[in-house]
């Protein structure tokens, strides 16, 4: 591709479909908007709010739970890191699939019997409840917030290529109008939009994506082997593209970040708030069961289709045109959207272009939507309703302060977006699993599973998994030490790894022991019997 001649690449091109791009990219947001003020009519309480009125079949909520695992980390972040780094970033597509086996053995069911509205509903059934409410409120958000960055990240890099904005500031002011809009969809529409907006956008996703990859293939022949050559040899890395090590595995410090990496993608999952909210929109839990079940078909058809979308880019489009345009590769799929569309320039090439760009701004609102709703409801839920007022508020307060709620989270996510648009999306999401894995995980886990698990074990690993995570990726190269680092003009990457995984997950687990078994707290039998015949028969669940 030659990146002067390209109408998206050169400085100052106004592109002769810009018009016609921009046009058919408004028209779906617009339909998105639309289904999201429908919904939202059809709020009335706290559990419209939360959590849809329980009101969706299986299939509808495993579409939902498609769309909102599918977020721009998977679509954009995955072909960029695939296209630039081929086999190592695969790696990705392989973690966020492998993670819904955990979410599904070990915490869909039993979370959708134990709670009502939040993670904190459950510790809360046998804990001492403002403590561990407070300290899963406070994770919750911090979680929803680090993702909330991926989707900010990948919202600027996609709409300054539709509109051609090279420059940072452009970048900056196009997060800020993105986060307005995700706003607006959480206060309007909230689990009853967010849902609706989710199923629409899972389905146009996969169809793109099927789109996509049927062109690529048929560019190849339909032969897989010719478009993995193809792309090897556009790569300049010849075969090492195709093999282990180019971007992990060289030195022993990149074999513990590969390490680290894997064990938060694959433990991650079954701790990020807005995925586990999703099984409280289900009637029952046979339907969280099934809603989980057709998740992981769905998910796992599109992981497989990444191949062609990060391959096809590598070859058809080439690295050097994917890191004019973003130098993380956040733009790979839409660029490639555009080249197998009939090319820069060509009609088909801008309606592929803004039909692919489209879903993929979808994905990213609906996501940020359910981040946005998930952190927001905790906050209202779990801190506000039952900490700070004691459950002496009413529903309708509590859910004007879950849409309070939303606007700051969404004013400190535009705030940090702003800084990290350098970052490849899905290295970001991959932050985000870590500190979900070592602050949520072992909490749920210890408070499903073990007896003797008390409030002091549940406020270290909380606290403990939170702090040491957050700390370590401070102190990584992903904030500072380097060009593409958050800070890049400062140094303080005193901790090696780009993932802090590895040490924070295992630190979570230990915490939540230690503090348990140094608790002079006597766990209280019954309340644990309760959580247990409650959790395995979905007796007494709301």
């Amino acid at each position: 591709m030659n990146i002067a001649a390209h109408p998206f690449l050169a400085a100052g091109g106004a592109g002769e479909h810009r018009t016609l791009i921009i046009t058919l990219f408004s028209v779906f947001v617009a339909i998105t908007l639309g289904i999201t003020v429908w919904a939202g009519r059809q709020t009335k309480d706290a559990t419209d709010f939360y959590a849809g009125g329980r009101s969706f079949s299986g299939f509808q909520n495993g579409l939902a739970i498609s769309g909102d695992y599918m977020s721009a980390a998977s679509f954009l972040g995955i072909a960029g890191a695939i296209a630039l780094f081929g086999y190592d970033g695969f790696l990705y597509s392989i973690g966020f699939l492998v993670a819904w086996l955990v979410a599904l053995l070990l915490v869909a069911e039993p979370l959708r019997n134990s709670g009502r509205f939040t993670m904190a509903d459950v510790l809360a059934h046998r804990l001492q409840q403002r403590p561990v409410r407070t300290a899963a409120g406070t994770s919750t958000i911090v979680v929803s917030i680090f993702y909330l960055l991926a989707q900010m990240v990948g919202a600027g890099a996609l709409v300054a290529l539709l509109l051609g904005a090279s420059g940072e500031s452009s970048r900056r002011w196009i997060i800020v109008l993105v986060g307005l809009v995700m706003v607006l969809y959480v206060t309007i529409g909230g689990m009853k939009g967010t849902t609706w907006v989710q199923i629409v956008k899972a389905v146009l996703l996969i169809a793109g994506t099927l789109l996509i990859t049927v062109l690529v293939l048929n560019k190849f022949g339909w032969s897989l082997s010719g478009l993995l050559g193809h792309a090897a040899d556009k790569s300049g890395k010849g075969r090492a593209f195709l093999e282990p090590g180019l971007q992990y595995g060289k030195d022993s410090t990149s074999k513990l970040n590969f390490v680290s990496l894997g064990l938060a993608l694959v433990l991650g999952t079954a701790g990020l708030p807005h995925i586990l909210i999703r099984f409280y929109t289900v009637p029952t839990a046979k339907a969280a069961r099934t809603s989980v079940n057709w998740a992981i078909g769905i998910i796992g058809a599109f992981y497989l289709m990444t191949i062609a979308l990060g391959f096809g880019a590598a070859a058809l489009v080439g690295p050097k045109a994917i890191i004019a345009s973003n130098e993380s590769g956040n733009t790979a799929a839409p660029l490639l959207a555009q080249e197998v569309g009939g090319g820069a320039g060509s009609t088909g090439g801008a309606v592929l272009l803004a039909v692919i760009s489209a879903v993929a701004f979808a994905t990213i609102l609906a996501v940020v939507a359910g981040l946005t709703l998930a952190s927001s409801a905790s906050f209202a839920h779990d801190l506000w309703a039952n900490v700070i007022k004691k459950g002496g508020t009413t529903e309708k307060e509590e859910v004007l302060t879950a849409k309070i709620a939303a606007v700051v989270i969404g004013v400190v996510s535009i705030a940090l977006g702003i800084f990290a648009h350098r970052l490849n999306a899905a290295a970001l999401v991959a932050l985000a699993f870590a500190v979900a894995a070592s602050a949520n995980l072992p909490t749920i886990l210890y408070s499903l599973f073990w007896k003797r698990f008390t409030t002091r074990g549940a406020l270290w690993s909380i606290y403990g998994g939170l702090i040491s995570s957050v700390t370590l990726v401070i102190l990584s190269p992903v904030v500072s030490g380097n060009p593409k680092a958050l800070f890049p003009g400062m140094s303080f990457d005193w901790f090696p790894l780009g993932n802090p995984g590895l040490v924070s997950i295992p630190l979570g687990f230990v915490l939540g022991w230690l503090g348990s078994v140094l608790s002079a707290e006597e766990p209280v039998a019954r309340k644990y019997a309760e959580l247990e015949v409650r959790a395995l028969t979905g007796y007494g669940a709301h």
